[in-house]
């Protein structure tokens, strides 16, 4: 199996190597990838706490009367354009 890597990505894992604790680039990213397991769970209740927080700042704005009435479909999809460039 080859993995492209970004030079910046090669130079962290080389970095890792040249530091004793491991042999070789694999063993980085086989170490990376049992972080990522473990920790999957931790890293799922982050993002929904932040994504939680944001749809309470959203209720509150809805609660200030700051909502947006959209009638048509057009605008609709409009609008979701601009959520996703947030």
């Amino acid at each position: 199996m080859n993995i492209s890597l970004t030079p910046e990505l090669e130079n962290r894992i080389k970095s890792k190597v040249e530091t004793g604790l491991y042999n070789n680039a694999s063993e980085v990213v086989r170490e990376a990838l049992r972080f990522v397991e473990l920790h999957e769970d931790w890293v799922n209740e982050i993002k929904l706490s932040a994504l939680r927080q944001k749809l309470n700042v959203g209720l509150q704005q809805l609660d200030n009367g700051e909502g947006k009435t959209i009638s048509s479909t057009q605008e609709l999809d409009t609008f979701f354009q601009k959520i996703k460039q947030i």
